[in-house]
This record gives structure tokens, sequence and C-alpha cells, in this order.
């Protein structure tokens, strides 16, 4: 295959990345089709089953060596213990709310669903405590009881 050609595959894989969620696998083979077109392109002797032996070993040892680096760098996940950041922290009921009973509230610029934890009503106004996350899900208990 003619240099052009990696060049080619190398920019469609770097382009298929940004419309399809591959994970990075795509940009990973697409950085080695260039890096393979510049090969062939500084070094025309190379047969070209020297261009394809030269193409997957960059693909395997990228992948395997930078890929999971390079995408937990750039798509972070959520932060470990976050969760437990919420917990203990002490609000102020918007609604009355039942043994087991939710409502919607803000806190810290995130929507979250409160759910009465404990057995008694609590109503408006009431201080709560967050005792524990789940999902999207606040558990919360009369502060101080």
């Amino acid at each position: 295959m003619p240099w052009w050609g990696w060049v080619i595959i190398g920019s469609l894989l770097l382009g298929a990345e940004l419309f399809v969620e591959a994970e990075f696998f795509l940009v990973f083979i697409g950085v080695s089709a260039l890096a393979t077109g510049a090969v062939a392109a500084l070094a025309p002797a190379v047969p070209d089953w020297g261009h394809w032996i030269i193409f997957a070993v960059l693909a395997v040892a990228s992948m395997v060596l930078f890929r999971q680096r390079v995408y937990r760098a750039l798509r972070p996940q959520q932060v470990p213990g976050i969760k437990a950041d919420y917990v203990g922290d002490e609000l102020d009921l918007p609604v009355a709310l039942a043994p087991g009973g939710s409502c919607r509230m803000e806190l810290r610029g995130t929507t979250w669903e409160l759910r009465n934890a404990g057995a008694a009503m609590l109503p408006a106004g009431t201080r709560v405590r967050v005792t524990a996350v789940t999902g999207v899900e606040l558990r919360v208990e009369r502060a101080g009881g």
C-alpha cells in the first residue's frame, strides 16, 4: 500500500473515533496507521508485508502500553470517594417526607433524590443529615437524632 493510503486510513480512523464510542481503540490504530505511512514515505524500500508488520506491532504495543492511561486521563470516571463526601452533610428539607418518601433537591450543583431513611415523618424545613448515597439517591434522617 502506498504511504498516502496509510495516511488516509489513519485519518479516517481518527475521525471515526469522534462519531463512534470505541473507547479510544480507534485513536491508537489510527495513529499507528499514520506512523506506518510516515515509515512508508521515508523508507520506500520496505516491502508491503513489512508495512503491515510495522502497523500491527505499533497498534498492539500502543494499545497495550498507553490506551488505558490516556483513556483514564482524558475521560476520568467518577472521583473515588465523592459519594462519601456527601455523607454527614446537613440540609433543610424543602417538602415534608413520610418514612420511605422521596423528593428532588439540588445539593452542590447536582440534583439528587432525597429519601427519608428514618421511621418518622419529616416536616418541611426539618434539618436532616445525609446517612448514605445510593446512585443518585441521598438517604436522609433527622439531624441530631
